[in-house]
């Protein structure tokens, strides 16, 4: 089975990219500086969680407003007769 192949970096894309390297980054300072940046661990996992609730967080406006798209074309639907 091919591997999928993805059209270019789009806003659904790049925000659970961003929200797991800053989880990583989080939890990297937290167990070599202090317990207290597991704050952003919590507020970063907040913001995926309303992200896929709604469908848009902070991070997504921002990036819509920088000029990454929204969202890649898709093929057209398939209708059965």
């Amino acid at each position: 089975m091919p591997l999928p192949h993805h059209d270019g970096w789009t806003v659904a894309r790049v925000v659970p990219l961003l929200g797991g390297l800053m989880v990583l980054l989080s939890a990297a300072l937290a167990a070599a500086l202090s317990p207290w940046w597991l704050v952003l661990t919590g507020f970063v996992g907040a913001n995926l969680v309303f992200y896929a609730a709604v469908g848009w967080c902070p991070a997504s406006l921002l990036m819509q407003r920088a000029g990454v798209p929204v969202a890649c074309s898709a093929a057209p639907a398939r209708h059965s007769a």
